[in-house]
């Protein structure tokens, strides 16, 4: 090896950062080794504790107004009625820019039949409004009557929906379907008599306007007859209407960690009367008014997630029969409405904890180490 090379790692060996005490100014005690087990065990409480608290996620929540303009919200829903067929069933959403899904078809839901065990009894069905519509299984021949309902639309009504329409388009309701001869044979009333006592289990999502609106579960068949939203309820005049459900998730968006949706395993019973002695549950309208909160999720990898949380008020308004004169529509009503303020969660971890460590372990160790010094000067000059 030259020389020079030689000269060079004779400097780098005999460089030292940390200088040793001259073996006369110290002596191995007791005590010297009790403090060092002392000192060892509190740098280590340090850094564990240190290690624990920039482990730990920071989460920052700022308050900014919402400029966006033109978005859509994906309604994402999941949701059980024990007591309602899904032929029963009806799906209609609709906000105040007079946007309406009446018997909602053309989004991925889909609904399966319950037992009164809770058990499935048919396979996972796409939720279609002709499969809720009435089924043309009866078509009279040459023109049929409209049963007074004639106009100029429907002049000749040969199938049930015909008859339907016709009283619709005059503002009318067709009440007694067992006397329309078009109706007889209707296959959407036989399915309503072979599903009753069974159960639904609907779930799927909805896309809408980023703006206040509504959807809700119904019984029959809904239409829209001028500015009033009516369900057809003539197939359930002497049956009971119970919407008893239970919500096993609804949000509005994506999930991002730490999300709470407040109606989540919600189950909701109708109350029985203390005055009837059958214990029969009242019919009624179900209503949740939602407050929904625009809200972008940051997560320690800079990906920002747009989604939505929301607050919920709950009310029961009790519906009198419609043979008394009951106007109160029964099913289940989610009513939204869309907050200006939007939410901006952060996440992010300290990126100095590294430095912040070595900070700490040199603090402690010069500490440490004039400790020793001090204690051995002590001892020598004492001795």
């Amino acid at each position: 090896m030259p020389k020079q090379e030689a000269g060079l790692w004779a400097q780098l060996s005999a460089l030292d950062a940390f200088p040793k005490v001259n073996e006369d100014f110290f002596k191995k005690t007791m005590s010297g080794g009790v403090i060092t087990i002392v000192a060892s065990i509190l740098m280590a409480l340090l850094f564990f504790s240190e290690l624990r608290l920039y482990l730990t996620t920071q989460t920052t929540h700022e308050l900014i107004v919402d400029t966006s303009r033109g978005a859509h919200i994906d309604i994402n829903f999941d949701v059980t009625f024990p007591q309602m067929p899904c032929s029963w069933l009806s799906l209609d959403a609709m906000d105040i820019s007079g946007e309406m899904h009446l018997d909602v078809a053309n989004h991925d839901i889909k609904k399966q039949r319950i037992g009164a065990n809770g058990a499935p009894v048919s396979k996972v069905e796409q939720h279609d409004v002709k499969q809720t519509q009435r089924k043309e299984s009866n078509v009279t021949s040459g023109c049929g009557s409209c049963y007074g309902a004639e106009n100029e639309q429907f002049k000749c009504c040969n199938t049930c929906e015909d008859v339907r329409q016709a009283y619709t388009a005059k503002g009318w309701v067709l009440n007694n379907v067992n006397s329309i001869e078009q109706c007889k044979d209707d296959g959407y009333l036989q399915s309503i008599n072979e599903q009753q006592g069974e159960g639904c289990h609907v779930w799927g999502h909805l896309s809408v306007n980023k703006v206040a609106g509504n959807f809700h579960f119904a019984a029959g068949h809904s239409y829209q007859s001028g500015s009033m939203h009516i369900h057809d309820m003539a197939p359930f005049v002497d049956k009971t209407l119970d919407f008893s459900h239970r919500i096993h998730s609804l949000s509005f968006g994506k999930q991002y960690p730490g999300m709470r949706n407040p109606l989540d395993g919600v189950m909701q019973v109708a109350p029985k009367k203390p005055s009837d002695a059958q214990g029969k549950k009242p019919t009624g309208m179900y209503q949740y008014f939602l407050k929904v909160v625009p809200t972008d999720y940051i997560d320690r990898s800079n990906i920002s997630t747009q989604t939505n949380q929301f607050s919920v008020t709950e009310n029961f308004r009790e519906s009198a029969d419609a043979m008394v004169g009951g106007r109160s529509l029964p099913g289940v009503f989610f009513f939204y409405d869309l907050s200006p303020i939007k939410v901006w969660v952060a996440v992010a971890v300290c990126l100095l904890f590294a430095i912040h460590i070595a900070q700490h372990v040199a603090r402690w160790k010069d500490i440490f180490c004039k400790v020793r010094v001090c204690r051995c000067k002590g001892e020598q000059q004492g001795t």
